[in-house]
């Protein structure tokens, strides 16, 4: 087993390189793990356990339709956090929309209740991101 990367890391599509890169590193707070060019491409990570790519739209890449905003229908990805609240912060403070404000959710998973305080935002692309803090 690999201890660079996680077992399961989505690789997503951008349209625009470098305002995915800053949305993703200045306002969320990822840090770059390693990038290159030509294509461009970031693997990026979040407090060193969440963990993400990104590649420029380029004609070899993996497109297997048309991209058409917003990108990822049908998808969110769950990032757990430590702190939600200041990263939202950081999204209103530039001007972001979320897609759903910060509330406490509860799942019920082997009957144990879980709480998480989380909110939803979109990424340039329209890629939608859930961030979650577990909750008391």
């Amino acid at each position: 087993m690999n201890d660079f990367w996680n077992v399961m890391v989505p690789e997503l599509t951008v349209s625009n390189f470098k305002e995915s890169l800053d949305f993703y590193t200045n306002v969320l707070g990822f840090a770059v793990k390693y990038q290159w060019e030509n294509p461009n491409f970031a693997y990026l990570e979040y407090e060193k356990k969440a963990q993400i790519m990104i590649e420029a739209y380029h004609d070899a890449g993996w497109n297997t339709d048309k991209l058409v905003y917003p990108l990822g229908r049908g998808i969110n990805l769950q990032i757990e956090v430590c702190h939600a609240e200041s990263i939202r912060s950081r999204l209103l403070a530039r001007g972001y929309t979320l897609y759903q404000d910060l509330k406490t959710s509860e799942y019920v998973a082997n009957d144990v209740i879980h709480r998480q305080k989380e909110f939803l935002v979109q990424d340039p692309d329209g890629y939608l991101l859930r961030f979650c803090e577990m909750a008391e």
